[in-house]
């Protein structure tokens, strides 16, 4: 399971302006069962997501074609994780 930051290098203005051909790339890996989380940082300076997927090389392919990437208007971190645990009722906590 992986954690991928999303961080902002142009002002907000810029990403807005992007925002929606972003959010169809989102909901295109919501589809393919990769995405299982997302949402904007507070403040907002980007955006996390919380993902699955083979190996760290597919989720690095999927994320550089992020318009947000592909436009040069931000830079993403990916933190592997083992998730070994979770609330039973992880479903009514996200919110």
């Amino acid at each position: 399971m992986f954690v991928i930051e999303l961080t902002y290098k142009v002002p907000l203005e810029k990403i807005d302006a992007v925002m929606k051909e972003h959010m169809a790339f989102v909901r295109k890996h919501y589809a393919s069962g990769h995405f299982l989380v997302s949402g904007r940082q507070v403040p907002r300076t980007g955006g996390i997501i919380l993902a699955v997927a083979d190996d760290r090389a597919e989720l690095e392919a999927i994320m550089r074609q992020d318009p947000f990437c592909v436009h040069g208007l931000a830079e993403f971190r990916i933190i592997e994780f083992l998730p070994n645990q979770r609330a039973k009722n992880i479903e009514e906590l996200i919110r």
